[in-house]
């Protein structure tokens, strides 16, 4: 990567950062972010995550990015997840066992509808 030395180059990166995104939402890529913090992994993240990545392998999904974060913030709700399905706005969820994560990937995820019993509202 190179050296940021002026506002034109920020200015530069930032765009291609943006057409980059809109190229993964064209292409309708989705993005599922497991929060990793202390306390998400206390309430059991490792097992949330597990489930979700256990979905994409035996369903031979594409197109799906998988990462985590630290803390969201929400420890209270813990384990979150939150989903991205291209332009469409996060989907933040809460109390996310292995089967909650699974109930999510094949109806929000593969199917496009949130599992509204497990939103956040964030405020």
């Amino acid at each position: 990567m190179s050296t940021v030395k002026t506002l034109e180059d920020l200015k530069r990166i930032r765009e291609e950062a943006i057409e980059k995104r809109k190229a993964k939402a064209i292409s309708g890529e989705v993005q599922v972010i497991v929060g990793m913090g202390t306390c998400g992994i206390a309430a059991g993240a490792r097992d949330a995550m597990k489930a979700i990545l256990d979905v994409i392998e035996i369903n031979n999904l594409s197109g799906i990015i998988v990462t985590q974060t630290g803390c969201i913030g929400l420890c209270e709700k813990e384990p979150i997840v939150q989903v991205v399905l291209g332009e469409q706005s996060k989907v933040t969820y809460g109390k996310v066992t292995p089967e909650v994560a699974i109930k999510i990937m094949k109806e929000h995820v593969d199917g496009g509808k949130p599992v509204q019993s497990h939103v956040i509202t964030l405020t």
